[in-house]
């Protein structure tokens, strides 16, 4: 008797499990010899069984485990509305270019308007505001938070201020009292990148829900992921509608992908100068994009929110283990703190080389790395610095001191689920030696 496709489904999902644990067998940290990442994916057979069982549907674009991922990370963010697209950076695209929709009327982004944001961060958080035609303006950030500095607020604003856009840097809350208190004053959009920071708290509410949009990134160095993927958070269903239009190609019709007449009046619509009765699946209400992701993605990330929690948790205690190692060390490092009234789900463990250190940053992460502890900067450093952004249209608030220190003095090592107690060990071995002078015998 033949075996039914569910059988065969059944059997080929067992296989797969089988197969990881064949395939996948962890190997012991050797100190020295193995690597301390920075980040990178935690996943087990689920993970694979589920993008298998995806793949096995047959359908290759968004479907049904991508309305599932939505609904659940809705619920874990604590937020109305959740969409699925391919990248975080497309995240901060489309949650961007959606306030430019002439349905928003007097407060729709135009040509000019400008942007609140910081240069020290990562580009993709400002690179739609340039991609829109509109003017960042640059705010300095402070030291050991990483964060926008609130105070200069006040001096960003003018009278085409339409927005301010800001990353939670490295998972770490910026200050949503004073940020969201200057936002609602002068009547201007919020958007929270939270691309490093899901899980982060702020005075005991959830990153991403205090904004009008949020993004989040599932590249596989971040909290959860689908090796490529990102979401957009609103709690506005109208403000949901704008995004869905700009990522599936600037349409006006809302249908899920496979479906046609959702609003029950597909041949009836009479929009722009189109002829009435024209279809509407066919019509177009802003220049938009593809920016969707595809089921099989969607399917990892349904496996990898179940371990959410976890992984949350697995980097907040990671981050007191080496803080509490390194405690020591504040003659060489300035420590990283958490904003006050936060509980950061951190990213990564910055550390900024005092000013006068014996050792310069490059002297001390060259030794890291010759040790096989991976480092990496604070991004894009001071983005203004950099070669994309030397003749870019913005203003600039200030001197962005702290941005320039950043740029030269700052660094991070990993604290991402798959670090153990031995790495975090042997990390802080490996920073007493360079405090005693046995790594690096010379001054910078």
């Amino acid at each position: 008797m033949s075996k039914s496709a569910s059988q065969i489904r059944d059997e080929i999902r067992a296989l797969v499990k089988e197969y990881h644990e064949a395939a996948f067998i962890p190997a012991a940290f050797v100190p020295g010899s193995s690597s301390v990442p920075v980040s990178g994916k935690v996943f087990d057979s689920s993970e694979i069984e589920t993008l298998v069982d995806a793949s096995l549907d047959g359908w290759l674009t968004t479907g049904r485990f991508a309305a599932q991922f939505e609904s659940e990370f809705a619920a874990f963010m604590g937020v109305r509305c959740a969409l699925l697209v391919n990248s975080g950076s497309s995240a901060n695209l489309a949650a961007l270019s959606c306030l430019t929709s002439p349905s928003l009327g007097d407060r729709r982004l135009s040509a000019g308007d400008e942007v609140i944001t910081v240069a020290a961060g990562f580009p993709t958080t400002v690179n739609p505001i340039i991609q829109n035609g509109l003017i960042p303006v640059f705010v300095d950030v402070q030291i050991p938070t990483y964060n926008i500095d609130a105070s200069q607020l006040d001096a960003a604003l003018s009278n085409r201020t339409k927005a301010v856009m800001l990353a939670h840097t490295l998972g770490n809350p910026f200050d949503l009292d004073t940020v969201m208190h200057f936002a609602a004053k002068h009547n201007l959009w919020v958007i929270e990148d939270c691309c490093d920071a899901v899980g982060s708290t702020y005075k005991g509410r959830g990153v991403g829900t205090f904004g009008h949009l949020a993004t989040t990134s599932f590249y596989p160095a971040h909290h959860i992921t689908m090796g490529e993927g990102g979401c957009v958070l609103t709690q506005s269903p109208a403000i949901k509608k704008l995004v869905e239009s700009f990522r599936d190609w600037g349409r006006d019709c809302w249908c899920d992908p496979g479906k046609s007449n959702t609003c029950g009046c597909r041949f009836e619509w009479k929009l722009g100068d189109l002829p009435a009765g024209y279809d509407h699946k066919y019509i177009y209400s802003h220049i938009g994009y593809n920016l969707k992701a595809t089921d099989m993605q969607a399917a990892v990330g349904v496996a990898q929110l179940k371990k959410l929690s976890g992984f949350v948790e697995a980097r907040k205690a990671n981050f007191v283990k080496l803080r509490e190692a390194l405690s020591d060390m504040q003659d060489i490092f300035i420590l990283p703190a958490p904003t006050a009234g936060s509980d950061p789900s951190w990213f990564g463990f910055p550390l900024a080389v005092q000013p006068g250190s014996q050792f310069s940053r490059n002297q001390i992460i060259g030794f890291l790395e010759s040790k096989n502890i991976a480092t990496r900067l604070l991004f894009g450093g001071n983005l203004l610095r950099q070669p994309a952004y030397k003749n870019i249209q913005c203003r600039v608030v200030g001197g962005l001191t702290n941005t320039d220190f950043v740029m030269n003095n700052v660094f991070w090592v990993g604290l991402y689920p798959g670090i153990s107690q031995s790495m975090i060990d042997y990390m802080a071995e490996m920073f007493h030696q360079l405090q005693k002078g046995v790594a690096i015998g010379h001054k910078a």
